[in-house]
């Protein structure tokens, strides 16, 4: 049963020490992310699964205590889920696993074991739906933190270039996450948020389906919609 869930986005550039000169420029990002964290926390879940996107090798799930790195950054930089020790055959995290494995350490996460899972872009509506009741389709209280990104063409100047398409689509991903709209997250155009190198599409409707799973409904707060270095990016909570 899904009790409660936060979105945030997964830049490395929400880690002050890989911003560097530039980190004030996510100050409030990162305080939404707080606040969206709390929240979970206040929950009290019996587990927590960090999602965020991944390519291969780093798809698939993650076990409390992978670790992940900041070094490709350029920062000498190491993060992990959770506490204890990774099992011998964990894999290192992907950057999106590790950007929440540095939220959850900033908030000082002892709440409940934590895991991850890395969501392959692009992964069909139907699958994402079925593994989000999958993940919550138990009885077990489930909090899902969710990490990824809006489109990258909102300006000129952004990673993707410019996209006239990307405002609309980005106001509709805000909107649903905003309500935990779980039927508008399913709706979202898949080939539409590839094309627009949405990355957080696949975790959100994982969200979706997990939310549609049943257990008690929630209620969305959009906390952060901005578009930074022309990418959106979004950070939600619900509860």
């Amino acid at each position: 049963m899904l009790v409660a869930a936060a979105t945030c986005p997964s830049p490395p550039l929400l880690v002050p020490e890989v911003a560097g000169g530039a980190a004030h420029e996510m100050d409030a990002a990162r305080a939404a992310c707080d606040e969206a964290l709390g929240a979970l926390a206040d929950a009290r879940p019996d587990s927590l699964v960090v999602i965020g996107p991944a390519e291969q090798p780093a798809r698939g799930t993650h076990p409390q205590g992978a670790r992940g790195s900041f070094r490709g950054f350029g920062v000498d930089l190491d993060v992990s889920l959770g506490k204890g020790e990774p099992p011998a055959e964990a894999r290192p995290l992907p950057s999106s696993l590790a950007v929440g494995a540095w939220l959850l350490a900033r908030e000082g996460w002892t709440t409940s074991p934590v895991e991850g899972l890395g969501v392959g872009e692009p992964l069909s509506r139907v699958r994402c739906e079925e593994t989000g009741r999958q993940l919550a389709g138990g009885t077990e209280r489930v909090a899902l933190l969710v990490m990824g990104d809006g489109t990258n063409c909102r300006t000129v100047k952004a990673p993707g270039y410019f996209d006239e398409r990307a405002t609309a689509f980005d106001a509709e991903a805000a909107r649903a996450l905003g309500s935990a709209d779980a039927d508008a997250l399913l709706a979202l155009d898949e080939e539409l948020a590839y094309e627009l190198n949405a990355s957080g599409r696949s975790c959100w409707q994982v969200l979706a389906g997990a939310a549609a799973a049943g257990g008690s409904a929630l209620r969305g707060r959009l906390l952060y919609d901005e578009a930074p270095y022309g990418v959106g990016y979004f950070v939600t909570s619900w509860t």
